[in-house]
C-alpha cells in the first residue's frame, strides 16, 4: 500500500487530497500530533481511511504537507505582511504590534506551537521546514526595514536576534508563565533591547 501512493490528476481527486491535508492539519493543531490518528483524519475529511492511504503513507506525510500549505499562518505570520511602512519614531509601536500578533497566534494554536515545535529536535522534515521558514521570515523582516530606510550593515544579524527575542518572549508568556515574572516589564525590556540594536537608525 505504501508503494502505491497516488498523485491525483483529476480535479475531484486533487480536491479530495486537499481536504484531507486541511482537515488533518487542523485536527493535529487542535488535538496534537500524537493524539491524532489516521481514522480521525479520514472522518474529519469525510472520506474512508483507505482513501487517506491512497494519497499518504501516514499522518506524518499529512503533517508535513499541512505545514507547507498552512503553517505560515500559525508559525510565521510576518511572511503575510511584507509591505509594512512606518515612521521610525513609531518603531516601538511596530514592535508591540508584532509581539501582540505573535502572542495571539500562539494562544489560538498553542497545542500546535508547543507540540510541533518540540518535534524540531526529533523530526528532520519538521526541522527543515522551520529552518527554511526562519530564514524566509528573517529576510522578509529585513526587507521591511530596508524599505523603511534602515541601514543594511549587520541588518540580517540584527533581525535574527530581534525575531529570536520576540519568539522567546511569546513562549515565556504563553507556555512557561513564571509566576514571579512581570510580563509587561519583560515586554518593555525586550523592546528596549531591540531598539538598542537599531539605535543608529532611530537616532
Amino acid at each position: 500500500m505504501i508503494d502505491n501512493i497516488r498523485k491525483p490528476k483529476q480535479q475531484r481527486a486533487i480536491e479530495k487530497k486537499e481536504k484531507i491535508i486541511k482537515s488533518g492539519f487542523n485536527l493535529i493543531c487542535k488535538n496534537g500530533y500524537y493524539n491524532t490518528n489516521t481514522a480521525e483524519i479520514a472522518q474529519a475529511a469525510g472520506v474512508s481511511t483507505g482513501i487517506v492511504y491512497q494519497y499518504f503513507k501516514d499522518k506524518h506525510d499529512i503533517l508535513i504537507e499541512g505545514l507547507e500549505k498552512y503553517g505560515d499562518d500559525i508559525f510565521f505570520p510576518i511572511l503575510k505582511n511584507k509591505d509594512i511602512l512606518f515612521e521610525k519614531k513609531d518603531f516601538d509601536k511596530l514592535l508591540k504590534q508584532m509581539i501582540n500578533h505573535y502572542i495571539d497566534n500562539h494562544k489560538i494554536s498553542n497545542i500546535a506551537h508547543e507540540e510541533i515545535t518540540s518535534m524540531i529536535h526529533s523530526d528532520k522534515k519538521v526541522a527543515d521546514y522551520y529552518y527554511r521558514k526562519e530564514l524566509e521570515m528573517t529576510y522578509s523582516f529585513k526587507e521591511i526595514l530596508i524599505n523603511n530606510n534602515f541601514n543594511e550593515e549587520k541588518l540580517y544579524e540584527k533581525v535574527h536576534i530581534t525575531l529570536g527575542l520576540i519568539d522567546n518572549l511569546c513562549h515565556e508568556i504563553i507556555y512557561h508563565k513564571h509566576e514571579d515574572m512581570n510580563f509587561d516589564d519583560m515586554t518593555e525590556l525586550v523592546i528596549q533591547c531591540i531598539e538598542n540594536l537599531f539605535k543608529d537608525d532611530l537616532n
